[in-house]
């Protein structure tokens, strides 16, 4: 893993590549297989909490020059995503796929000829350094709108549209072979699984081929009833299976195309949309539409023994722009909390809970709010093993007036059932007897729409320390998530290789 110069959109910047790649390359594995994965920094899951891979919460940051390996078993077949998660690193290109496929004899409920991989990201002209800055500064600088999608990491950027003069001539060159269109050669006649994955650092996009309808089979590495659709809403952290056929005429060209939806951009998209970018409806239609495949399908607990209900709001703390959760701003400590819950060191973090929820009685969803008490923490919720717990995301007005954003929430170390969406406040009382307790989706993540709610229910099951997050990259990185624990004490022998910042120094045996 090193940077490089890329130019994925004919705009030169600074990338970070694995093995000269962005995307980097796709691992394939058969259900039941062990990955071990060696990465090296060369920069300027379940049973291994400790290699779930997340900065400040399951183990420390590699340092520059030092060499990091991952191992954990692979228990299902599906499609999967690996990026960085410290800083805002994934956006600078460290991510990638991986395809589970089943062990060999075995068969899916679907059949198809190929099976290819596309992901779909934005580009930014921007550092992660110049943007974190902007993000952390008491002189706020929001990122603003991507400057291009990629597709697969290739995108168009019109260089005659550079607002700001280089002394590099050669700094956006269409003439590149590196930014020319992603091309995807298929044979007619035949069955495609193209598994789709994003990794925007912002936008929530609508993927679809021109003339070409998609059959969704799969979601987040689940077989889900097959629905027909013209486009494929698709958010940060999101994969999906869809089967396509090559069925037009064979001497044409097809475009891949996505574009943005969920915000006013003026990011350069292809093909029209079928529906608005502000088309919340058509959003949760498709949403709501998506259910577990029947004979695969695991059914959710019908009751929960603990509920959390958790509002999504943007406040100024400190003279500092942030997202919040209940009024809580997430920020890490300098000792990830799996380590210092394993050696019980107390004084690392905030002992202290977390609310379970808000004021649901007078808090206004609509208005912007002034939310005087909001406050920064390294608060965690702690779980009791082996229990039921719903999660409720409540959306609201941010700091502009009239504006609520789409935030798609991610789980790491566990799959949710989606219970359920709706508009408005959510009623503790009579909203969830709507819940599909029948046939809901699992999910790895799920959205909450503009002044919408989301429900979802998991199992505590997965000792380890576990992050709770906004997908969107600067949103987490300015505090939106909060953290899991549970069934610390049924934790294995951490390794040194995860030690060595903050007062897990201290433990790093030679």
């Amino acid at each position: 893993v090193k940077y490089e110069f890329k130019s994925p959109d004919c705009f030169k910047k600074l990338a970070i590549t694995i093995k000269g790649r962005s995307p980097g390359p796709t691992i394939q594995v058969h259900e039941g297989d062990t990955i071990i994965a060696e990465l090296k920094n060369s920069l300027l899951t379940r049973g291994t909490p400790w290699f779930d891979g997340t900065e400040g919460v399951t183990q420390c940051p590699m340092v520059p020059g030092e060499t990091f390996k991952y191992q954990f078993d692979v228990d299902r077949p599906g499609t999967y995503l690996y990026h960085a998660h410290y800083g805002m690193q994934r956006e600078a290109g460290l991510q990638g796929m991986i395809r589970v496929a089943l062990p060999d004899g075995q068969s899916e409920p679907f059949a198809y000829d190929y099976d290819r991989s596309i992901i779909l990201s934005n580009w930014y002209h921007k550092s992660t350094y110049e943007q974190a800055t902007g993000l952390s500064s008491l002189n706020f600088t929001w990122v603003g709108e991507p400057q291009s999608l990629l597709i697969h990491g290739k995108g168009k950027f019109d260089c005659s549209k550079l607002t700001t003069p280089s002394l590099e001539a050669d700094v956006c060159n269409e003439t590149k072979p590196e930014c020319s269109p992603y091309v995807m050669t298929v044979i007619s006649r035949k069955t495609y699984r193209l598994r789709i994955g994003s990794l925007t650092a912002l936008p929530a996009l609508s993927f679809q081929i021109e003339g070409h309808n998609m059959t969704i089979v799969e979601a987040d590495g689940h077989y889900v009833e097959p629905i027909v659709v013209q486009n494929l809403f698709i958010y940060s952290g999101e994969t999906y299976s869809v089967l396509i056929k090559t069925d037009q005429n064979p001497s044409t060209n097809y475009w891949i195309k996505s574009d943005i939806v969920s915000r006013n951009t003026m990011t350069p998209s292809g093909l029209p949309t079928p529906s608005g970018w502000n088309d919340v409806v058509s959003r949760l239609t498709q949403s709501l539409s998506i259910k577990a495949r029947n004979g695969h399908n695991r059914p959710p607990p019908l009751t929960s023994d603990r509920v959390i209900v958790l509002l999504n709001t943007q406040n100024t703390i400190n003279g500092q722009c942030r997202w919040s959760v209940n009024n809580y701003s997430f920020t890490l400590p300098h000792t990830p909390y799996l380590i210092a819950l394993k050696h019980k060191l107390t004084d690392q973090f905030d002992q202290k809970p977390p609310p379970d929820g808000y004021d649901f009685v007078n808090y206004d969803i609509y208005k912007t709010q002034k939310n005087t008490t909001a406050t920064s923490s390294d608060e965690i919720y702690r779980l009791k093993f082996n229990t039921t717990v719903d999660i409720i995301l409540q959306n609201a007005n941010s700091m502009v007036n009239k504006t609520s954003e789409t935030h798609p929430w991610h789980l790491h170390g566990h799959d949710f059932w989606v219970l359920g969406y709706g508009s408005g406040k959510f009623d503790i009382y009579n909203d969830p007897k709507k819940y599909n307790l029948v046939n809901p989706i699992e999910k790895n993540t799920v959205a909450v729409q503009p002044y919408g709610w989301t429900a979802l229910r998991f199992r505590v099951d997965n000792p380890g320390v576990w992050a709770f997050h906004c997908h969107i990259e600067s949103h987490f990185y300015m505090g939106m998530g909060v953290v899991f624990e549970e069934g610390i004490d049924s934790v294995g022998k951490l390794p040194n290789s995860i030690m060595g910042c903050g007062s897990s120094k201290n433990f790093i045996k030679t």
